[in-house]
């Protein structure tokens, strides 16, 4: 990477951690391209060097954050999680996401308030800035079933759909229940979503 490129990254960097910090503590209605661009140590002009709008710069955000996630929760499960079956691997996964949400409130509320299915799989799909191929994990660990899992777009989509619903209060709130008491259940319906995916 030369200077130049390396001096351009930085100051990406600098204006998406400056925009999540603005995002978690103010709100994302409450916060300016100026405060963002101020507090980053840039021009506003330079804002739009490398983001088109505030919606761009929480996308690129949203994106970024959740391949972080996403990421640390493939990770663990290679170093931990080679003698699993299909299944305990795809509850492995979930349960690494859902402590590291539990742990990272902010991060949760960040990403449940903004986050809807057509910016999460643009952030996935889109990988010529990713670190991490979300979607070519996704798919070796589907093929590690013993059977073929029809419609992948959609059995993702419903497991996600109902981790996020599910977790959001009970992380944050406690309520209907802790976690503690909620996983077992959540996980025996993520199996059971999975075995309707089977092929016949």
């Amino acid at each position: 990477m030369t200077k130049l490129e390396t001096k351009k990254k930085t100051k990406e960097t600098s204006l998406l951690a400056t925009a999540f910090e603005f995002f978690t503590t103010k709100g994302f209605s409450k916060t300016s391209i100026t405060d963002i661009a101020s507090k980053a140590g840039v021009g506003k002009g330079t804002f739009y060097l490398y983001f088109k709008d505030k919606y761009d710069i929480r996308n690129k955000l949203i994106a970024r954050k959740s391949e972080q996630v996403l990421m640390r929760a493939a990770d663990a499960l290679s170093k931990q999680g080679s003698d699993l079956g299909f299944e305990d691997k795809f509850i492995f996964l979930i349960d690494n996401i859902i402590n590291q949400l539990d742990a990272n409130k902010s991060l949760l509320n960040f990403i449940s308030k903004n986050l809807s299915w057509g910016v999460f799989m643009a952030a996935l799909t889109n990988t010529s800035e990713r670190e991490f191929d979300f979607i070519q994990a996704y798919d070796k660990l589907l093929s590690e079933s013993k059977r073929p899992i029809r419609d992948r777009d959609l059995l993702l989509y419903m497991i996600t759909e109902l981790v996020s619903s599910t977790c959001y209060s009970s992380i944050l709130y406690r309520e209907p229940c802790g976690l503690d008491k909620l996983k077992p259940e959540l996980y025996c319906t993520i199996r059971s979503i999975i075995a309707q995916f089977y092929e016949q």
